[in-house]
């Protein structure tokens, strides 16, 4: 029961998606939202979809940073309870 690969979701119990088949449309996703991305900046200001990912990025390696901070205060506390 632990061992099984939780997602992954077959129709039944015999049918799951091929690897190749499944590298295949996320590359093409991903590829795809690059394109849609870049060509977007030229919609306006409201439809630039890559000044948006620009700043969620920004403001992520913010809190990934902040994240990282606590955690080394906590456990510079816990070394110095012991």
């Amino acid at each position: 029961m632990f061992h099984e690969n939780l997602f992954k979701f077959p129709i039944d119990k015999n049918s799951t998606m091929n690897k190749w088949v499944e590298l295949l449309i996320g590359l093409l996703v991903v590829i795809g939202l690059i394109i849609f991305t870049l060509s977007s900046s030229s919609w306006g200001s409201f439809w630039n979809f890559k000044h948006a990912a620009w700043e969620f990025l920004k403001s992520g390696i913010v809190w990934l940073v902040g994240i990282i901070g606590l955690a080394l205060i906590v456990l510079g506390v816990n070394d110095l309870r012991q």
